[in-house]
């Protein structure tokens, strides 16, 4: 098993006395199988089993045990790559259609929080994001016209409209409206939860599946390490970065290392300021929100390198100088460092995930959510993958797709 993260980790902190599910133990046949417990595998099994589709959910850890752990909770429409370029790279339908994707993904997400019993921490949120310099002023401009001529929700502000509403000031930026924030440790827990309680999703921890073959008459057959045999129609895997399913034909991605600090709530910061997400056009940019209270989250810093950095004084210093960020954006800010870590981290060559089917092995899907929208790509994931096993169209599919076309110039 891949170590993903190395640290001192926060969610887990927010969720005692979390659900556990059994080893399979014996043999059995469903519709489906998903392999992977983090965010991807539980919405994807969450929205099967509702439709009332027999699904089995297998994870060979714990659940929301892997990446999902080291996810920041920030959800956005805007991607790592603007609008405007994604434009000049898949065209201006595709590329419009796949933003208003990530938007219609925040609001399902949404709707799946409203249906859980748990808090999960949703809410709605803004972006502020910020010119790290004159030169990027430009671009971002452009980037707010495309926006808005193709209908999202934003605004343009000048300094003099930053220095107003926050105690720094920046060349210019946009602010977009439509984003919103997550617990994400807490909301798989609870998608799996409500899953197995209103719609019969079986889920086994701790079960690790060590091979897949397709009988003859196109069955999928995988054992686990403990010798328990699974039959499916479909198998979906969603168990994060270059899954080894995939035998190296998905090359056209990169991993990386980047950095998360959580502080201790500091409660003297302005109401208002916790309505905004704060990144920058800078790359390899920095991030940070302001939790419900007063907790500071922030990341960023991305090095290249798919290795968690274990050392403590490495990591250390990393934390540091993103805590020395944070207080270059609001000055008075001397809450302490509560948790840190660092995590791998990857992104596809053309800036989108990989979701759909194998095109070269009937009834295996991928739901991989590469790039810093992971978890609006995971509920993106969800409802193509849903349309494609139940046998109907979804206007992303092609996009997506593990074979399109603008994988292939990168």
């Amino acid at each position: 098993m891949k170590v993903l993260h190395k640290g001192h980790l926060y969610w887990p902190e927010t969720l005692k006395n979390q659900a556990t599910y059994p080893t399979l133990s014996g043999n059995a046949e469903t519709e489906v199988v998903i392999i992977g417990g983090g965010m991807s595998g539980s919405i994807c099994a969450y929205k099967l089993a509702q439709q009332g589709i027999q699904t089995v959910l297998l994870e060979r850890g714990d659940i929301a045990g892997g990446s999902t752990t080291a996810n920041t909770g920030l959800l956005q429409f805007c991607n790592d790559i603007m609008l405007c370029d994604l434009i000049d790279q898949i065209g201006e339908k595709d590329a419009v259609l796949f933003y208003k994707g990530c938007a219609e993904a925040l609001v399902q997400l949404g709707e799946i929080a409203a249906e859980l019993q748990a808090d999960v921490g949703f809410g709605p949120k803004s972006s502020l994001y910020v010119a790290s310099t004159e030169q990027d002023l430009p671009k971002l401009k452009r980037e707010y016209e495309t926006l808005k001529r193709h209908g999202f929700d934003v605004s343009y502000w000048e300094p003099e409209q930053i220095a107003a509403a926050f105690p720094f000031s920046k060349p210019g930026a946009i602010v977009t409206r439509g984003d919103a924030q997550l617990n994400p440790f807490r909301f798989v827990h609870a998608v799996i939860e409500a899953a197995v309680n209103r719609y019969e999703l079986a889920v086994h921890e701790h079960t690790d599946v060590v091979s897949h073959e397709t009988g003859a008459d196109g069955t999928h057959v995988l054992r686990t390490a403990s010798q328990a045999v699974i039959r499916a129609k479909h198998v979906i895997y969603a168990i994060g970065y270059e899954p080894e399913e995939l035998h190296g034909q998905l090359i056209k991605s990169n991993l990386d290392r980047t950095y998360v600090i959580v502080t201790e709530p500091q409660t003297h910061l302005q109401p208002q300021y916790r309505e905004y997400f704060i990144w920058e056009t800078a790359r390899p940019y920095f991030y940070m929100r302001i939790t419900d209270d007063g907790r500071v989250i922030a990341g960023g810093y991305d090095e290249e390198s798919p290795i968690p950095l274990e050392e403590k004084n490495a990591r250390s210093e990393h934390a540091n100088l993103l805590l020395t960020r944070v207080q270059a954006f609001y000055p008075s800010f001397d809450a302490p460092i509560a948790h840190e870590w660092n995590a791998t981290f990857g992104s596809s060559r053309d800036n989108l995930p990989f979701v759909g089917e194998d095109p070269n092995w009937s009834g295996v899907y991928y739901c991989l959510g590469y790039g810093g929208n992971g978890t609006a790509y995971s509920m993106m994931g969800a409802s193509i993958l849903q349309a494609q096993i139940t046998k109907t169209e979804h206007p992303l599919a092609s996009i997506v797709a593990l074979n399109r076309p603008s994988l292939q110039n990168v």
